[in-house]
């Protein structure tokens, strides 16, 4: 028993010391978000949310945090227009080349960010060469981008949600004499709607935080907010890149929270 009782004590220790490693750093980034000194420095001399206002205020931060959003707005309704009816057919239907099929879809989530990035502004450039329709330096291109970054997670999620769904209410419902969209849309959806809920929460949360595909693909004086970011620490290290990113951290929080409120977070993973 104490043996027992002193590796179960040394293994919480070890999993709330990682909680704390990987924790820590973010809450640095929130306290340091209300410093009141011009530069960064610790211990501050006060605190203040002016920092807040000012980042608000500055256009780069603005413009890039709706920017941001809308991407992942449109990123996130083409990955589940995309993703939810892939799933449903390698789920529910026995075709060759399905674990194919499955691999591809997932892909982008097992290609490095800046690979993918630079590999899809050079087909984006061949395919203007080839057809002169641009969509490097676009707002549809960059759309189209991050929807293959939102797409994996769409696929894992619904993937999940209907391998752990019974399919015996669906088989009922077409001997019932429901056609196939009768059978989707009354059966079917209802019951993977939670995972649909937070593949549409991941797939923002992926779009919104994605910095390597956005910089090879926004267009001239457009910017999104993680590469705001970027651009404002290359001169500057205030208070007020602690304060964008409180917000970032504050938004994905919420978004996982929700995701996690109908598909728990392990099954993501």
């Amino acid at each position: 028993m104490p043996t027992f009782t002193l590796g179960r004590l040394l293994f919480t220790t070890l999993v709330w010391s990682i909680i704390a490693f990987v924790v820590a750093p973010l809450l640095v980034i929130i306290w340091a978000s209300f410093f009141a000194d011009r530069i960064l420095t610790f211990p501050p001399s006060g605190y203040t949310v002016d920092f807040f206002l000012r980042a608000w205020a500055l256009n780069d931060f603005s413009s890039g945090f709706l920017m941001s959003v809308q991407v992942g707005v449109c990123a996130t309704l083409g990955s589940l227009l995309l993703g939810v009816p892939a799933a449903l057919a390698i789920e529910r239907f026995t075709f060759r080349g399905a674990e194919i099929a499955r691999q591809v879809l997932l892909s982008p989530m097992y290609v490095p960010a800046i690979v993918a990035g630079a590999a899809v502004y050079i087909y984006f450039v061949q395919f203007e060469i080839l057809t002169e329709i641009q969509l490097a330096a676009t707002f549809p291109g960059l759309v189209i981008a991050h929807t293959l970054v939102a797409l994996p997670w769409t696929m894992r999620l619904v993937c999940a949600s209907l391998m752990t769904a019974n399919a015996s209410s669906e088989e009922a419902a077409r001997s019932l004499g429901a056609n196939a969209l009768q059978t989707f849309f009354l059966v079917t959806l209802p019951i993977i709607r939670p995972g649909i809920i937070a593949a549409a929460m991941f797939s923002f949360i992926a779009s919104f935080s994605d910095l390597e595909k956005s910089l090879f693909l926004v267009g001239p004086g457009k910017t999104t907010l993680p590469i705001a970011i970027v651009n404002y620490l290359e001169w500057n290290l205030d208070s007020t890149i602690a304060a964008v990113a409180t917000v970032q951290i504050l938004i994905i929080a919420v978004a996982l929270l929700i995701s996690d409120r109908f598909v728990k977070l392990g099954k993501a993973f």
